[in-house]
């Protein structure tokens, strides 16, 4: 059965047509496609581009989402009876109070405009916050859950916080339908109380659940912020010291000018939503958790132009990030786009694991690399894990140039692709892993313009899916396992057109499906066949030139000693399969003569 691998720079995923059928390409990336928005940096637009030039703007179009409330979950605000009821409605420099004001049990008191709330009750209370206020701030400590409704309010605090919770209970913030709420912090917290901790301009240190069909703009100015021991710390837009929930329809916009944009101290769960971050200060973090971070719907977009810093107490660097998980990083459903300008900044930091399950991932990184004192560095990433990556589902893009070690996808430990559509484009190597690489399933475009495609420092091993990948001029490959250090490639079963200055061959009878090599050169949009007599098991569109390279295909049911055509754009070679061990190459007709093995 005729197999046709389409490649498209152009596009997130690749399309299979089987048999004679030409199914149409789909461009998964749907958000961020000819839309426009107006915020607090004017009024841009953006397309959907290919993943050499495609780029992430801030996106604040509504999505049109639906939601099943889990009856026994205590995050919905649903699931809550709230008896008690107070609202707050600033106009200037004062306040108006009403509703279940009890000085025993909810005591609500203003000076001027800010305004301190101590309850005790038992019952639980929604509070409803409206109005307008240039010098003003909301502080709440609850013994109890509650709800928090912003029904059209604007609170800017010169001097600390705009909102400021020192409950450790949930705060249901319901974003009023219709309504759009904007918080602004001071650019130096001096309003604020000894032993408290206040980290950022809208701060809880419980739960914060963002629900509702609202607009919340929060503009965060503060560099450093207050903790409880009255040392310093790094000040959010908005901080919750245990989680953060966002749920769908609540729109979310962020801008950071000094410190980090979200940050949920044990976890960040973005379920669906729009979440805009902007963030703009050297080491910040887009959106940010100590612990988990798990993405499952919605759209979110984080642009960060920080570069990173030195750490003198930790004598090392800090790199500002996109998106950084402490623990570990999941994406299930929605979108995520991402775009950091900054010297040495990721797109996707995580310290443990990060799975690609579902959605789509768009990542941008244009940064060179920062170096400190020429002893310490910091290079650009698009995602980054210290542990394993793992990539199952989805459709991904992945642009990283800004020079040397600006990798797209790197892992410390291994990385397996078993679904999904990867697209990547970068300077250094397009995928990289300090351990093994698996490609077990899914559609795969590796590009480097600098180095190689794939490059596995352990054993590289082809398993399944559709790989096209390119590397650069030698001794640069499309594919390279760690040959110096004992590893080697293994082909098992997928289909793989690999072109550069040259590529690693299996090294052992392990690899049990054969392949075969040539000498020659693509043009953007050539298309390249195998063929074993009238059967063409694997035919490859592939989306960029590239002259004088080392071309290794291998493809479903090719095996040693077997001839098969290798034909790529007008010209063509009758090449015998080989298992494992060096490869002499063929010359492509009207190209290159044949040459020796990889190095």
């Amino acid at each position: 059965m005729k197999k046709v691998f389409y490649f498209p720079m152009l596009l997130a995923s690749f399309t299979l047509v089987q048999g004679c059928s030409s199914d149409d390409i789909q461009d998964d990336f749907t958000g961020n496609r000819n839309s426009s928005y107006t915020s607090g940096t004017g009024t841009t637009s953006t397309t959907t581009s290919d993943v050499a030039t495609f780029d992430v703007a801030v996106n604040l179009e509504s999505l049109a989402e639906t939601e099943t409330v889990p009856a026994d979950d205590n995050d919905y605000v649903e699931n809550t009876t709230f008896t008690k009821w107070v609202s707050i409605a600033y106009n200037g420099s004062d306040v108006s109070l009403g509703g279940d004001i009890d000085d025993s049990t909810i005591k609500v008191t203003a000076s001027g405009a800010d305004v301190t709330v101590e309850s005790t009750t038992d019952e639980f209370v929604a509070y409803s916050i409206s109005g307008t206020t240039s010098d003003g701030s909301l502080k709440i400590n609850s013994n109890k859950k509650f709800q928090l409704e912003l029904a059209g309010v604007s609170i800017t605090n010169p001097t600390g916080a705009a909102i400021n919770i020192q409950s450790s209970k949930r705060v249901f913030v319901v974003l009023a339908d219709g309504t759009t709420n904007t918080l602004t912090d001071g650019s130096a917290y001096s309003d604020y109380t000894s032993g408290e901790d206040l980290k950022g301009c809208f701060f809880s240190e419980g739960q914060l659940i963002f629900s509702g069909k609202g607009q919340l703009n929060v503009y965060a100015n503060c560099t450093s912020a207050i903790k409880k021991d009255g040392t310093s710390v790094t000040a959010s837009a908005i901080r919750s010291d245990d989680y953060v929930v966002i749920r769908p329809h609540a729109n979310i916009y962020v801008k950071a000018s000094a410190g980090n944009g979200i940050k949920g101290n044990d976890a960040l769960y973005i379920y669906g939503g729009v979440v805009n971050v902007e963030a703009s200060a050297k080491g910040v973090k887009g959106i940010a958790s100590d612990g988990n971070i798990l993405i499952s719907g919605g759209r979110t977009t984080a642009i960060v132009t920080g570069a990173s810093v030195y750490d003198s107490s930790e004598n090392d660097i800090s790199g500002s990030a996109c998106v950084k998980a402490d623990s570990v990083f999941t994406i299930t459903g929605g979108e995520l786009y991402v775009k950091n300008t900054g010297q040495g900044g990721k797109g996707i930091s995580v310290d443990m694991a990060a799975n690609f399950e579902g959605g789509s991932v768009g990542v941008v990184t244009t940064g060179s690399t920062y170096k400190y004192n020429n002893s310490l560095d910091s290079k650009a990433k698009g995602i980054k894990a210290d542990g394993a990556i793992a990539i199952s589902g989805g459709a991904m893009k992945v642009r990283s140039v800004g020079g040397d070690g600006s990798e797209g996808i790197e892992s410390k430990s291994t990385l397996t692709i078993s679904g999904g559509d990867v697209s990547v484009y970068a300077y250094d190597d397009a995928i990289n892993s300090a351990s093994h690489l698996y490609i077990k399933g899914g559609n795969v475009y590796a590009h480097s313009t600098g180095n190689d495609g794939l490059d596995a420092n352990g054993n590289l091993y082809v398993q399944g899916g559709t790989t096209c990948t390119y590397g650069t001029r030698a001794p640069e490959c499309g594919i390279d396992a760690n040959e110096e250090g004992g590893y080697t490639v293994y082909f098992t079963g997928g289909n793989l057109f690999a072109i550069g200055g040259g590529n690693s061959t299996p090294g052992n009878s392990n690899s049990t499906q054969g392949y075969v090599t040539a000498s020659g050169s693509v043009s953007a949009g050539t298309t390249a066949s195998v063929s074993d007599g009238s059967n063409t098991l694997a035919t490859f569109t592939l989306p960029a030139s590239f002259s004088s390279g080392s071309i290794l295909v291998t493809a479903n049911g090719m095996t040693s000693g077997n001839s098969y055509t290798l034909t790529v754009g007008d010209s063509s070679a009758t090449l015998t399969a080989q298992q494992y061990g060096s490869s002499g190459m063929g010359g492509m007709g009207g190209g290159m003569p044949g040459g020796g093995g990889r190095r």
